[in-house]
């Protein structure tokens, strides 16, 4: 085996994170139904990998998330923080009390649940498959009005990420600060996270929950522990590093450092659009973009792999091609950086064939730790990757108005260069459900050979290329938001003509299914983003009356503390273009 554990870090983390459990909670579905296509139900995959099979006290099987999720006190909405397949474990009773006085009891009514919650509860309560078990003709209109009702309702009242989870937790796995409220205005820095996170018994109970679910797989790694088993295990990391939950995730990064040293960290540190743009106001300019540079250099320096996810704006970037997408509506923008993530988890999961197979439904297979020696191991000195997306990918030989595949890859890291020629480039790429043309599925060996005679025939390409392909296109649940404009047909694929209907955009009752494209590449193009960072902290943290100096000291760094972030920021620079630090010196 090779068990990932799961971190979610922060509010836009968990929307990202929702999104992705809920593919995954579509995949297990798919995959169990008589009336799924059958792409659905020999997907290749081994869903254990980020799931655990478990068991209630009633005797009832499960089988949750390998997840722990942390977010701020009040962000799970109508959500238990115990999950909802186990009954609550009730606060024990004080002893004793000191306090003669007269006692008043606050307390306030539980969030309603939306309607799709509300449905889930019905599903369960009265075991009515959603994909076609109806009794009747009169029960099926009625699933199809509830549906578009539930379509538009969370269209319009996303509040939480638990507002649109299908999915059941383990009560390990959702954890909030105490004394740190949702609304919390001031947790908006590094500092401000890792202050909150070291005090009291967070660090320890946290620890605790990583505990559980890194030591009950069949290989927990120790540092103790051979070198061989390196590759069975991994840390996937999400992180809304915008504000006070980039320190939290320092702080828990380095608990996994001292008690795992080596187990692998893949770290995606994501941002809402809304996150990317500066304040207007000039301290808080100032605080942010020192943020930014304080937050990625800790954190960087703290994990094998890191990966900046979060463009300022989706709705004017490539995806808006074939996506209707809403930059304010962290429910639409989460759903596009979660279907990127999905894609690159993939290979993690692949079972491998036997060389006696006659179906292959998938091939490429690599560990988490295979992936981070392609693209940072081997003499590569970046530890900083791009995300690359296609969504929804066109066929591999499409019609006149359709790019090729490779030219549709749309950078989701912010502030990349475009066009750069980078003869040392590596990469790996997953491309999954691919047409061979108009609406035929394309097979393994057909994705491979065109992606192998398009990097052939490219003027630019990089050092070294692994290749993932799988059969299987990215499942779209009913939780998932209008997004897909009228050119996207019933299973993703791309249309010569505009579908006829009133809506401006089609969901998940119109599109079931998407072909993706995902790369993830070491290249000079992060480099603008490395540089802005370094110039940053330079400029507003360490020049001589540096008009940050005094907020980099409130977050608890001193003037050594902010010259090593910025020796880290310029190691990493130098080594992805020497030239420039020797620029930087000459002047």
């Amino acid at each position: 085996m090779r068990e990932i554990v799961t971190i979610q870090a922060g509010n836009y983390a968990n929307f990202v994170g929702s999104h992705f459990w809920n593919f995954q909670d579509e995949l297990l579905g798919l995959a169990d139904s008589t009336e799924s296509d059958q792409i659905f139900k020999s997907h290749g995959l081994n869903m254990d990998v980020l799931y655990r099979p478990g068991e209630t006290q009633q005797g009832i099987l499960t089988y949750t998330p390998r997840l722990v999720s942390m977010g701020l006190r009040g962000s799970l909405g109508s959500m238990s923080s115990h999950g909802t397949l186990y009954k609550e474990i009730q606060e024990a009773q004080v002893g004793s009390l000191t306090w003669t006085g007269p006692v008043t009891t606050q307390t306030s009514q539980p969030l309603q649940k939306n309607l799709f919650l509300q449905s889930l509860d019905w599903e369960e309560n009265s075991n009515v498959d959603r994909l076609g078990a109806y009794e009747n003709e009169q029960n099926e209109a009625h699933a199809e009005i509830q549906d578009k009702d539930i379509v538009e309702s969370l269209e319009n009242d996303i509040q939480y990420w638990t507002d649109f989870s299908k999915v059941h937790y383990h009560p390990q796995s959702l954890y909030e600060l105490c004394g740190l409220w949702t609304d919390s205005k001031d947790f908006n820095n590094y500092g401000i996270g890792r202050e909150a996170f070291s005090g009291g018994l967070h660090a320890e109970q946290v620890n605790d929950r990583l505990r559980f679910f890194l030591e009950e797989c069949d290989h927990p790694q120790k540092g103790y522990q051979t070198f061989a088993t390196l590759t069975f295990k991994g840390i996937q990391f999400i992180v809304d590093d915008s504000g006070g939950f980039s320190g939290v995730a320092g702080e828990v990064l380095e608990i996994i450092a001292d008690d795992y040293p080596n187990i692998p960290v893949l770290l995606y540190s994501v941002r809402s659009p809304d996150s990317c743009l500066d304040p207007s106001h000039r301290k808080l300019t100032i605080a942010r973009r020192l943020h930014n540079a304080v937050s990625f250099a800790k954190q960087s320096a703290l994990c094998k792999l890191i990966v900046p996810i979060g463009l300022p704006s989706l709705s004017t970037s490539k995806m808006s091609k074939y996506l209707y997408l809403e930059d304010r509506k962290p429910y639409h923008t989460s759903a596009v950086y979660a279907s990127a993530l999905h894609s690159i988890s993939l290979p993690f999961r692949m079972e491998p064939h036997g060389p006696s197979a006659q179906y292959v439904s998938t091939s490429g297979a690599v560990t988490m730790n295979d992936l981070i020696q392609i693209l940072a191991g081997q003499g590569c000195q970046n530890m900083v990757a791009v995300l690359d997306a296609s969504m929804p990918a066109p066929a591999l030989t499409g019609t006149g108005f359709q790019q090729p595949l490779l030219e549709t890859l749309q950078p989701l890291t912010p502030e990349t260069a475009e066009d750069v020629e980078d003869m040392q480039a590596l990469e790996s790429m997953i491309i999954h459900g691919a047409f061979a043309s108009g609406s035929e599925r394309a097979s393994v060996c057909e994705v491979t050979e065109a992606v192998q005679a398009a990097y052939t025939n490219a003027v630019r390409r990089p050092k070294f290329s692994h290749l993932s392909v799988a059969q299987c296109p990215l499942p779209i649940p009913l939780p998932y938001p209008s997004i897909f404009g009228k050119f996207v047909g019933e299973r993703g694929e791309l249309l010569n003509t505009q579908v006829s209907d009133s809506s401006s955009s089609r969901g998940s009752l119109e599109v079931h299914s998407v072909p993706m494209a995902a790369r993830l590449r070491s290249s000079i193009a992060i480099l603008p983003f490395l540089d802005n960072r370094l110039q940053n902290l330079r400029k507003l943290g360490i020049a001589r009356g540096a008009l940050g100096s005094e907020i980099l000291g409130s977050w608890g760094f001193g003037r050594d503390d902010v010259e090593d972030i910025g020796e880290t920021l310029s190691d990493m620079v130098t080594k992805l273009n020497p030239r420039s630090e020797a620029s930087s010196d000459s002047d």
